[in-house]
């Protein structure tokens, strides 16, 4: 399940009344920005899609899992979980449906050569993660690690972080976080 994010946000926008030129005023970015991300003709990291939903505003969660069914649903095929990735970045979200979600549990794939972006990543909470196969670098704080299969971090999300995939296979991951980020 893939959520097409240029007519999500297009969605969004036009139900608070808010021209491309006001939400980009609203979010500090360009008009085209706006225009080319609802275009599909960009495809916005995950902190500069971040950036633009503060100035509507609204978090990362209720854009994309708002309106979707909910339901008390207990086990999910891989085809049902909803890919909150922006970019080159799979996020596959398990129990998006749960009311209340206090926990975001992720299947992440990070391509060769994926980035979250130069802009480093800070939110509320903490985060977990362990490596199931490939490497990702892991930056928090300035400290900078190759984790491989079987490492893992865990860190406050306040903290700023980046991961990066420099190796040579796309790297998976099994990710949390809380309170629930996506």
């Amino acid at each position: 399940m893939s959520l097409d994010v240029g007519a999500r946000l297009k969605e969004v926008r036009k139900k608070r009344g808010l021209s491309q030129r006001e939400l980009a005023k609203r979010a500090g970015v360009t008009n085209s920005t706006i225009s080319l991300i609802e275009q599909n003709r960009v495809s916005p990291s995950v902190s500069s899609l971040k950036k633009v939903l503060d100035g509507l505003p609204m978090a990362l969660q209720a854009f994309f899992v708002e309106e979707m069914p909910v339901q008390q649903q207990v086990f999910y095929k891989s085809s049902e979980l909803p890919d909150m990735g922006s970019g080159k970045v799979a996020m596959h979200l398990v129990g998006y449906n749960h009311e209340p979600r206090n926990l975001s549990l992720l299947h992440e794939t990070y391509p060769v050569g994926a980035d979250t972006g130069v802009e480093m990543l800070l939110h509320e909470g903490e985060e977990a993660g362990i490596i199931i196969s490939g490497c990702l670098e892991v930056t928090v704080s300035g400290q900078v690690e190759l984790l491989h299969p079987g490492d893992a971090y865990y860190f406050i999300s306040a903290q700023p972080h980046r991961f990066r995939n420099l190796g040579d296979q796309p790297c998976v991951l099994v990710s949390a976080n809380n309170p629930a980020a996506v």
